[in-house]
């Protein structure tokens, strides 16, 4: 896999490690001695615990002092897991909806095939008509080729070889010479768009979120006539991908 550590990627790693720290102090520990044993600066540390707290994953007790909160017990719960982790993430989802102002979805690489498996949109949001199974359609979509950049070469060839690369707009690419060359050239922490490639009207952004050996990312779509608001929207769905990649971390 030729994933390489994003923003996003480290401050999940640096939440992570506040996570196992407080763990490992049920009776709770104070930002002072968490500081003191992750090796974080203050500022960096307030900032993920209010993350943190934000989402649920510790919570403050009396003399300052930090424990782990109710999302965490119930994601270490073989019962609540699912359904926990499904409804944090939809949570996050419907947040970064808001903040971008645009339909937001959460995608994933499984057993050879691209997947959209959450999404949050709404009426002034409204979601992208799936006019061609995005399975079938990796080359043309912003979803697509940032699962795909995320792959080996070896990888990467082997789904091409099993799903034709239709020409779904004028713009799409077909040449999987050409598509193999522009995601190998991708750099890892820029987003990967869609110009009217898998619809016309509809423009498309996607971020990685790869947690371990899953492969992932965030996308957003807007339609054409906002195409001007892509970049910055982009850039905030990136920003904020933390939470999403901490709970698929967890």
């Amino acid at each position: 896999m030729s994933f390489k550590p994003t923003a996003p990627y480290h401050c999940a790693q640096e939440a992570l490690r506040v996570l196992e720290t407080v763990s490992g102090h049920p009776a709770g520990i104070t930002a002072a001695e968490l500081a003191r044993r992750t090796g974080l600066g203050p500022g960096r540390l307030t900032g993920l615990l209010r993350m943190l707290r934000r989402e649920g994953y510790v919570q403050e007790i009396a003399d300052g002092a930090y424990v782990t909160g109710e999302t965490l017990r119930r994601l270490g719960s073989a019962h609540d897991r699912e359904r926990t982790l499904r409804d944090r993430l939809q949570r996050n989802l419907d947040r970064l909806r808001d903040s971008v102002g645009a339909a937001v979805y959460l995608s994933r690489y499984v057993d050879g095939e691209v997947r959209v498996t959450q999404y949050a949109a709404g009426p002034a949001t409204p979601a992208v008509n799936e006019w061609v199974d995005f399975r079938c359609s990796a080359h043309a979509t912003a979803v697509g080729k940032s699962l795909l950049t995320q792959l080996d070469a070896n990888a990467r060839r082997d789904h091409l070889s099993r799903h034709k690369m239709a020409r779904l707009t004028s713009r799409t690419i077909t040449s999987d010479k050409l598509l193999l060359s522009r995601l190998e050239a991708q750099p890892p922490s820029a987003p990967v768009l869609d110009l009217q490639e898998y619809a016309v009207g509809t423009v498309c952004a996607a971020v990685p979120v790869t947690a371990g050996a899953t492969v992932g990312c965030l996308a957003l779509s807007l339609p054409v006539r906002d195409a001007h608001r892509l970049k910055r929207a982009a850039d905030t769905l990136n920003r904020n991908a933390a939470p999403v990649l901490l709970s698929l971390a967890i």
